[in-house]
C-alpha cells in the first residue's frame, strides 16, 4: 500500500477518504479541508492509503490537539480508521508505523478510545496489540491510551474539565457541541434545524472554533458530543430522526 500525505499543495485535489463526496456533504468537506489547512501549518499529518476507501490516520502535536488532554511533548492521534472491507490486510499497522516514525523524537503517542466498542473512536484492542496502554479514564467510558517512547516523561491525562462529562451550571435541554474536524458534522447540524425550530425542548448547538476552547471541553471528544440536561449522552452524530427520538425520551 502506498501512503499519501496531505499537504498544502495537494489538499484541494485529494479525496478525503473519511467522507463520501455527495451534494449533502460538499459544505462539510470544504470546511474540513479549511480546518486541515490551518492544522497542517501547526504540524498536523494526514496520511491515507492510495485506495478508494476509509483507510487513514490523522495526528498532530498534542499541545495543538483539539482534545481536552494534558500531554506535553507527545503526538496525539485525532482519528485512525480502517474500514471493514480493508481490514486484515496490514494497512492499519502500516499507517501506525508511519505515525510512530514521525513521532519517534517525541515522548510518545496518545489516542482516545472507549472501554468498549463505540462509534467514531479508535479500536482499543488493535492499539493494545501494538504497545499502547491505558493511562487515564473519564466518564462514562472513555480511556486515554499512550505508547511511550520516553519512559521518564510524565504520563498524559485528561483535562479535569472532561473527567465527569458534566457541563457546569448547565441549563435544561439538549446541547450539541461540534467542530469542522469531521466533514459530516457541519452538514448534519444544519439538517437538524427544522427539528430544533419545531421542538418545545430547548436545543442548543455550539461550534468549537479553537484548540483553546476544545482543550477545556466537558468530555474527551470534541468533534461531536451531545449532552442532555448538562450530562454527557453520546458522541454519535445525530440525524433528524435520532434527535426527534431523543426529544421524545
Amino acid at each position: 500500500m502506498e501512503i499519501i500525505t496531505l499537504t498544502q499543495e495537494n489538499l484541494e485535489k485529494e479525496h478525503l477518504c473519511c467522507s463520501i463526496a455527495s451534494k449533502s456533504t460538499e459544505r462539510g468537506i470544504a470546511q474540513k479541508k479549511e480546518w486541515l489547512s490551518q492544522r497542517i501549518a501547526e504540524g498536523l499529518r494526514f496520511k491515507k492509503a492510495d485506495i478508494r476507501g476509509k483507510v487513514f490516520i490523522e495526528y498532530l502535536p498534542a499541545e495543538k490537539a483539539w482534545m481536552p488532554i494534558i500531554a506535553e511533548g507527545y503526538t496525539h492521534i485525532n482519528c485512525f480508521w480502517v474500514s471493514g472491507s480493508h481490514k486484515q490486510k496490514g494497512y492499519g499497522k502500516q499507517l501506525l508505523e508511519a505515525c510512530e516514525a514521525d513521532s519517534i523524537a517525541t515522548n510518545g503517542i496518545t489516542v482516545v478510545v472507549g472501554n468498549k466498542k463505540k462509534p467514531f473512536l479508535s479500536d482499543k484492542a488493535f492499539l493494545l496489540k501494538y504497545g499502547f496502554e491505558v493511562c487515564d479514564t473519564a466518564s462514562p467510558y472513555f480511556e486515554l491510551l499512550v505508547k511511550r517512547f520516553n519512559p521518564e516523561a510524565p504520563l498524559p491525562s485528561f483535562h479535569p474539565s472532561a473527567k465527569e462529562g458534566i457541563i457546569p451550571e448547565a441549563a435544561t435541554g439538549i446541547d450539541i457541541f461540534y467542530t469542522a474536524q469531521c466533514p459530516f458534522c457541519v452538514p448534519y447540524i444544519e439538517l437538524l434545524t427544522p427539528v430544533i425550530m419545531a421542538s418545545n425542548t430547548p436545543i442548543r448547538t455550539h461550534r468549537i472554533t479553537s484548540a483553546a476552547e476544545a482543550q477545556t471541553h466537558f468530555c474527551p471528544v470534541t468533534t461531536y458530543s451531545v449532552f442532555v440536561n448538562g450530562k454527557y449522552h453520546s458522541n454519535e452524530i445525530l440525524t433528524a430522526a435520532k434527535l426527534e427520538k431523543l426529544i421524545a425520551k
